[in-house]
Order: C-alpha cells, then structure tokens, then sequence
C-alpha cells in the first residue's frame, strides 16, 4: 500500500502474551508485507516479569523492544513507542491483540483508504463489537465511553477503544505534545487531535481476546479519575 507499518504495543508484566503476540503478529504482517516493510515495537513499561526478554529471544527481524526500568503508565509507554517509530503509518494496541491482527491491518488499511490522520477503532460500530464481554461489563464500557465522551464533549462512537491508527507525522505532531502517562493518554490524544485540526475517522472492530480477569480498569475509580483527567489536559492544551 505504500506506507511503511509501525505497530506500537506496550507492555507491563506481560509475560503471559508477550512471545505469542510477537509470534502471531509478525507472521499476519509477514503475508501482508512480503518486502519486510514493517515493524512491531514491544515499549516496555517498567516490567517486573521477563516479558522483554522472551519477546528478545524469539529474534524476530521486525521486532524490537524498547522501554525503560521504572513503571510511569500505558501512555509513557505508548508515547515512547511512538516518538521511536519509523513508520508512515502508526498503530497501536494492547499485547493480548483483543482486536486480532485482521483489525491491525484493517485499521491501517483504513487510514491509507481516508486519508486520514488519525483512525479511531469502534466497538460501537458492530452488532457484536463487544463479543466475549459478559452483559455487566458490556454495559459498564458503553456508560463508561458516553459519560467521558458527554464531559470531554467528543463525538466519536468509542473514544477508549484500544486500537487507534496514525499518520506518522500526524503520530508525532500529537504525542510530543503529550503530558499523560496513565490510562487517559487516549482522551488527551484525541483532544489534541481536535485542537491541531487533525482529521478523524472510525473504524468498526470487535473483540476477540478479552480477558476479563485480567483488566487493570477500577470502572468507578477510573471513570471519575478520567472525569478529572479531562479538566486538566484541557487546561494544559488552552492555548492551542
């Protein structure tokens, strides 16, 4: 398609899915781009566990890891991945591919069709977007998505899906500017895009590994954390 692939995944303690995602992702990537004209960054978030080491050891030619000792959040990590990136195209998603690798490559495939700078993926956009959530937590999610979306005032069917798509120069034009080290470098992201005029697009995609006990989300303490996030990172943005 003409555009070289970055896909950033951070990571904290993901021994579990680390090797397996490496694994399973460079080979889809490998069929998609026979020229070798990707990458897969591993950014590695302070892990306690040897999740970076087995992601290493598979010596995978489009593979790195990167990272830092210390635990400073998914959006540090996430914004390291990025500013290290060398792609035309910048996706990232979580290390237990809840959106499978078609959705990675759909997503890129999205941005190339648009012309967009940025590609929201939407669970929101399928029947089923939401496979493999029991109905509580499916329900918590979606109050979740439109209580933030009403008090950041956005739009978008699903602002906190965890797969996101962009342009490079669009990608590092919005994460230099990041401040959020934690969960709400999402929000921060999509509300930078709006004040830099970046053009925004969706894409629907639908869970298939969802790992129910393994979710680092508190959904009250969260919610009203991110409520307070939003404030802020407007404040820090005002003058855009």
């Amino acid at each position: 398609m003409g555009l070289k692939l970055s896909v950033i995944i951070p990571m904290y303690n993901e021994e579990k899915h680390a090797a397996d995602t490496a694994r399973t992702l460079s080979a889809f990537l490998d069929g998609k781009f026979p020229d070798g004209d990707y990458e897969i960054i591993f950014s590695n978030d302070g892990s306690l566990d040897s999740c970076a080491e087995k992601v290493t050891e598979l010596n995978l030619p489009q593979v790195r890891v990167i990272g830092y000792p210390d635990n400073r959040g998914k959006g540090s990590a996430v914004r390291e991945g990025v500013m290290n990136s060398l792609g035309d195209a910048v996706v990232y998603t979580d290390c237990d591919l809840a959106y499978g690798c078609d959705a990675v490559y759909g997503i890129y495939s999205e941005l190339v069709k648009t012309g967009s700078d940025l590609v929201i993926g939407s669970r929101n956009l399928r029947a089923d977007g939401y496979e493999g959530y029991t109905a509580l937590r499916k329900l918590m999610s979606k109050t979740y998505i439109k209580l933030i979306s009403l008090v950041a005032g956005f739009k978008y069917s699903d602002s906190q899906c965890g797969l996101k798509c962009l342009r490079g120069n669009a990608a590092k034009d919005i994460f230099g500017r990041c401040t959020v080290n934690g969960f709400a470098f999402d929000l921060e992201v999509l509300i930078l895009a709006g004040k830099l005029g970046k053009t925004v697009s969706e894409f629907p995609v639908r869970v298939i590994n969802h790992h129910e006990s393994e979710s680092k989300v508190n959904p009250v303490k969260d919610t009203l954390k991110m409520i307070r996030d939003v404030s802020r990172i407007k404040k820090t943005h005002k003058n855009l």
